[in-house]
């Protein structure tokens, strides 16, 4: 059976929940602790994850933000978390609910900085999913340099494989 678009929203939402569950044991100072990453702590790239999946599905409804989202907030672990698998879900749910015709449709939208762009949005699904990844990978890092060293690996090829077995 062929990958498909829908899979791999489904994987965004299983390799935040097995991070996200991860994160959860670990106590709040070394949440909040400052680290050296693309944001720093973990806490602002949990935060990050979610308020980005949060602007693309703004946009897939139609609404284009001109501010990121939760910006100048210090949000609660729970809240955080919580936040980022249920706006992956959905960003599936979406996905899920539309055809594969509707899908290779073009929309228009702003970016933060009110450039327009006019894309399909299968490429925009794809990129937040990859986007994910990113950063999921750097939360491992820095789960790694706080002494977290029993980490589940959130590769793509390790959820394919859970289907199969």
């Amino acid at each position: 059976m062929a990958y498909k678009l829908q899979d791999h929203l489904v994987y965004n939402v299983w390799a935040n929940t097995k991070l996200a569950d991860i994160i959860r044991t670990i106590d709040d100072e070394k949440y909040y602790r400052e680290l050296k990453s693309s944001f720093p702590s973990i806490a602002l790239t949990v935060q990050h994850i979610w308020a980005t999946q949060h602007i693309w599905l703004r946009r897939f409804h139609g609404e284009s933000l001109a501010g990121f989202p939760f910006a100048n907030a210090t949000l609660s672990k729970n809240e955080a978390l919580k936040g980022m698998t249920a706006s992956a879900n959905d960003i599936f749910e979406f996905g899920r609910s539309k055809s594969l015709e509707f899908l290779s449709t073009s929309y228009h939208y702003n970016s933060l900085k009110g450039d327009a762009f006019y894309e399909p949005y299968e490429n925009s699904l794809y990129h937040v999913v990859n986007h994910g990844t990113y950063h999921r990978g750097q939360l491992v890092t820095m789960l790694r340099e706080i002494g977290v060293d029993k980490l589940p690996s959130t590769d793509l090829i390790t959820y394919l494989r859970t289907l199969t077995s």
